[in-house]
């Protein structure tokens, strides 16, 4: 499995259409359940890259920021849920015009 998805059941279906397995999650203690299965492995093999909503990346917290520093697989892409980017989240872009310090 390359990659799996974690977030609300729509976009979940939406994922399913396109050829990528996930699991619909509405609370922190789902997420941080769905979570440990696909960075431990235990629902099969590892996936390599993990796509998860916004809202499931806030519910996850520290063990999510934890992971993004650790060198182990799978990479994590957080994308909007479907009520639209959170307040106060930046973009990967704004990140990098940030971090290099480019402003348009």
């Amino acid at each position: 499995m390359d990659y799996f998805f974690i977030g609300d059941p729509e976009l979940v279906t939406a994922f399913r259409f396109v050829g990528v397995d996930g699991v619909s999650v509405v609370n922190t203690e789902e997420a941080k359940t769905a979570f440990e299965r696909a960075t431990s492995g235990s629902g099969g093999e590892i996936c390599q890259i993990l796509i998860m909503t916004e809202e499931v990346a806030d519910w996850l917290g520290d063990a999510l920021t934890e992971w993004q520093l650790s060198d182990h697989y799978p990479l994590i892409v957080e994308l909007p849920g479907l009520a639209g980017r959170l307040l106060g989240r930046k973009t990967l872009v704004d990140s990098i015009r940030e971090a290099i310090g480019i402003h348009v």
